[in-house]
């Protein structure tokens, strides 16, 4: 089933924003914390700091209604930086790799910082990009083994 989710970005304060959020919506995490350091380290890419390794790579939290919210820390190790405009990011988990695409292509048409839809280490098919009119929007669809 599609859904839709809010993705939100922290500059190191992930972890202590969403466990607030959790008393808030008293609500347990989807799945565990996923850690920086639990990734594959990108081919080519410098190793993570242990303090960046410890950071939030992604965390998710049933609010109402069945929306969910997301979140990550960006790292400054990379160049990241938390700003209003990169912080909220809609979530989009279509039924299809077909729906996906379409809609990747079409709300990445006229669009900058774009990562195009590519397949991930965790089972997806992931892209992002932010839309002409200023708005993020990510793309995962779960890839069957």
């Amino acid at each position: 089933m599609a859904k839709v989710s809010i993705y939100l970005n922290f500059q190191g304060k992930t972890e202590e924003a969403f466990n607030f959020y959790k008393s808030v919506f008293k609500t347990e995490f989807s799945a565990p914390i996923m850690k920086m350091g639990d990734m594959p380290a990108p081919e080519g890419m410098p190793p993570l700091s242990d303090e960046d390794k410890n950071k939030v790579m992604h965390v998710a939290l049933p609010t109402l209604n069945g929306v969910e919210i997301m979140g990550t820390d960006n790292l400054e190790s990379m160049g990241h930086h938390t700003k209003i405009g990169n912080n909220t990011t809609i979530s989009l988990e279509p039924d299809t790799r077909e729906e996906t695409e379409r809609l990747f292509q079409s709300l990445s048409e006229g669009a900058t910082d774009l990562a195009p839809l590519a397949e991930q280490f965790w089972g997806a098919l992931w892209g992002c990009c932010l839309d002409k009119y200023g708005i993020r929007w990510m793309f995962n669809f779960p890839l069957k083994k």
